[in-house]
């Protein structure tokens, strides 16, 4: 049976953190980002510490679309409320980020708030 229920872009993120960096960077993520994308309406579906390695991390959004994806991260990561906010504290930390994206819908989407 087909699914005709709408479809998002869910994007999965998994940041590389420089070693012993990863408790810092998840109280960063906490106490700033977090409430800073929540200011900016971007549906954080879950987020926190990678469960494979000690200086992994894991941060899952939802969107629209893929458009909408772009679009959010573009005024997101060029605000002001980011460039002179967290940024300077949380790059630092980060040796790599790796991005994947996929189509899920509401249900799946849900189902995966509060994971980690």
């Amino acid at each position: 049976m087909h699914n005709t229920l709408m479809k998002k872009t869910l994007e999965i993120r998994n940041y590389r953190l420089y070693p012993n960096k990863r408790d810092k960077f998840h109280r960063l993520v906490t106490e700033q980002s977090y409430p800073l994308m929540k200011k900016w309406k971007v549906d954080v579906v879950a987020f926190g510490p990678s469960a494979h390695d000690e200086d992994s991390y894991c941060l899952i959004r939802a969107y629209e679309s893929e458009e909408h994806r772009e679009t959010s991260q573009d005024a997101f990561y060029s605000s002001s409320d980011w460039r002179e906010g967290p940024r300077e504290s949380i790059l630092p930390l980060l040796e790599k980020g790796v991005a994947i994206t996929m189509q899920m819908d509401d249900e799946a989407i849900d189902a995966l708030r509060d994971v980690l």
